[in-house]
Order: structure tokens, then sequence, then C-alpha cells
């Protein structure tokens, strides 16, 4: 059957090039850019960040056109999630696309939100990251229903809101919605969020967690600086011995060591005054073994060689999560990819952070595998090879036939 398929995708593949190619014009050119309530004024005709609705709205045609079910699941009516199914009972493969953008930004030789193909590539705010992969989950679809193929089991997917940007305090209207307030499980996931052209499977995610830190002090006039205590000063102290720490930890055989960043600092209230406060955020990346608690802990302890009154606590934390290399899902894309590619894709860990990990914390194995340059995410003049964008729907159609079986 995969033989017919592949045969059907070649001799089809300037349409579904096409197919491609459009429907990810239209999905650009919705601005659903996420970067919280305080940038909003940054995001010209939205009411709310990511407004991920109006993704929903343009592949609802679509999936009619092929009479694919689907069902949309809204914490915020203008922020909703679609999911789509291909196929019934059996077990169910989800691709796992987020349908949220981060800012253009500045200097743009293109209009970011045109699709444009220049030397191969598309350029364009989302073609990569993370439109690009929904496009070429509808054309993988597309393939199936062209070909008739019965699946003895479900592909869907799973256009979710909310993976740049999580507002603090307010709960989350993707991935954690989804999976923890409707009855949506899918028994394997695939999330094309990872770039590496598709030589790399992401089997493991490092956990990060922010940790605060606050540094007091007493205020005073600048002119007379002995009658205060500069709070600058002491987090100055405590960020040196932080520079020069080793976290504890074991060396995972995957995700290597954990890394610690400092990424905000702010004291002061003006030039000529003794700064009474002064407050900072690392960025942890750990590794399994460790955890938010213990790393907090472990700072707290280099700042008791400074002084007893530093404030440390954990803030934001998602924790590490991997999956074997040998699990049946790695197989099945190595499987799947190399008569398509002509490489077999290879296992590796990440720092950086995907919706695998909220799958696989909750149960479900998922990896992330998908097209583009990894230095091309988040980038002025965003791009993606057109032709990994139609290999990438070939495996998809493939892998969802290997997984589940068909009729």
């Amino acid at each position: 059957m995969s033989d017919a398929i592949r045969a059907h995708f070649a001799a089809n593949r300037p349409a579904f090039r096409q197919y491609i190619v459009e429907l990810l014009t239209e999905l650009v050119a919705q601005r659903t850019v996420n970067a919280g309530k305080a940038r909003l004024d940054e995001c010209p005709g939205q009411e709310v960040p990511g407004e991920e609705t109006r993704v929903v709205d343009v592949l609802k045609p679509y999936l009619e056109a092929l009479d694919i079910p689907y069902e949309v699941h809204a914490l915020h009516p203008r922020r909703a999630n679609i999911i789509a199914t291909l196929g019934s009972g059996g077990q169910a493969m989800a691709v796992g696309v987020h349908s949220d953008i981060v800012p253009p930004g500045d200097g743009w030789a293109t209009d970011p939100y045109v699709v444009t193909e220049k030397d191969g590539m598309l350029l364009g705010r989302g073609v990569l990251d993370d439109k690009g992969p929904i496009a070429c989950a509808m054309a993988a679809m597309k393939l199936l229903v062209e070909c008739g193929v019965q699946l003895n089991g479900r592909l869907q997917l799973a256009a979710i809101a909310s993976e740049e940007y999580h507002e603090q305090g307010e709960p989350d209207p993707g991935i954690h919605y989804l999976l923890e307030h409707t009855t949506w499980k899918p028994d394997f996931a695939i999330i094309p969020d990872i770039g590496e052209n598709m030589k790399g499977i992401d089997i493991a995610e490092k956990g990060r967690s922010e940790i605060h830190v606050t540094a007091h002090g007493k205020q005073a006039h600048g002119s007379t600086p002995d009658r205060g205590i500069n709070a600058v000063y002491k987090a100055a102290q405590l960020i040196t011995l932080i520079e020069g720490t080793t976290l504890p930890h074991t060396v995972h055989p995957i995700l290597g060591k954990p890394s610690i960043n400092l990424g905000l600092i702010h004291g002061g209230a003006a030039s000529n005054i003794v700064p009474g406060e002064c407050g900072f955020t690392l960025d942890v990346r750990y590794v399994p073994g460790m955890s938010a608690e213990g790393v907090a802990e472990h700072i707290r302890g280099l700042a008791a060689q400074v002084a007893d009154d530093f404030e440390i606590r954990v803030g934001h934390d998602a924790p590490p999560h991997a999956i074997d290399a040998d699990n049946p899902l790695v197989h099945a894309v190595q499987r799947c990819a190399e008569p398509v590619l002509g490489f077999v894709p290879q296992p590796f860990g990440m720092g950086g952070g995907t919706f695998a990990k909220a799958f696989n914390l909750g149960g479900i194995p998922a990896v992330g595998w998908g097209p583009g340059d990894d230095e091309a995410f988040h980038v002025v003049d965003e791009y993606v090879p057109v032709e990994q964008l139609v290999d990438f729907a070939e495996c998809l159609a493939l892998l969802a036939m290997d997984l589940l079986g068909t009729r």
C-alpha cells in the first residue's frame, strides 16, 4: 500500500506543493502574534494575544472540502484549538502544531505576513514555526483521502494555541487545557517544531525553571553611600558566585549537563540613590535527577556566603522528559523517513521545550521531528525549504499508515 501512496504522491507532487504553499499563504496572513498583554500595542489588529481562532477559521473549509471531521475547543473564544480526525477506531496519532507566532521584529526584506518564495525557500513569519507543518499535515491527510486509504486508527491534526508565550498567573488555553479539560488523549504525537532538517528526532528535553532572587539593602542618598547598603553590590557578589558554580547533577546520556543563565536584572530607582533592592531571574535548564527546588537550594547556599537576607524562590517550572531511543515511535519515524529522504534521522536531546514535553509528562509518547533549519526559528526573514515541506507531508502520511495500520 505504501508503494502505491508514494507513486501517487510522486505523480502529483507539483499539485501537493501548490496546495501546501496556498494553504500556508493563508495561514501566514493571519496575525496570531503571541507575546503577552503588555506587548499588544506591537500587534496591530489583535484584541488579545495569539488570536489563534483565526487559524482555526482558515482550516475549517479545507477540512470540510476533504470531508474530515473536526472539533473546536476553546477556553477563550479568540484562542481556539482545532482537532481534525481522519479515520476511526483504533489508536490515534496526533501531529501537534502551534498556531501562534512570535512578533516579526524589524528588518525584514519582505512583508512578514506575505509568503514569498526565493531560491527554493519560503519566507514569512510562521512558515517554519509552526504554520508550515500545519500545511504539511493537511497535505498528508489530503494524500490519504485521495488514495482511499482506510486507516486502522486515527490521524489527527491538532492546531494548538499558546506555545510561544504564557501569561503568568493565567490558565493555558492550549495544550494543558486540551489534555486536562477535554477527553482528547492521542496514543502517539509528532511535534514538528525542532528544525534539524528532519535529520534529528527529539526524544528528550531539559527541564526549565526560573529562579527569582531578591537582594535587600538599605536606601540612602547617593552622596553618602556609607549610610546605606547597596543591594546591587550584594546581588553582584552573588552573581559572581553563580557564574562560577556547577550545579550538582549526573550527566544524562542524551541531555548532558544543566545550564544556568542570568536573563533579567533590575535594581535602583535613580543614579543618586543607594539602591535598597535588586532582583534578578535565572533561567535554569536541568536534567533528569535534578529538581527546581534542588537548584534553588544550591543558590541559597551560595547566597549565604554573601548575606543571610536574600529571597530566593522558584517561579515557572517545567520538568525534564525523555523517552527511550528504542521506543516504537522512534523506529517508525526512521522507517518512514529513509525511503523519502535518503537518510535515517537520529535521536537527540535539546535544552528548549516543545509540546512533546506536555504529551510525554502526560503519558503520551511524543517526539519532535520536522522540517527546516533550527537556526531559522524566531529570526528576521524566517525561512523554510519548500521541498522539505513537501517531503514532510509524504512522510507524515507514511508514518500514519505505519503506526496505525490500514484495513
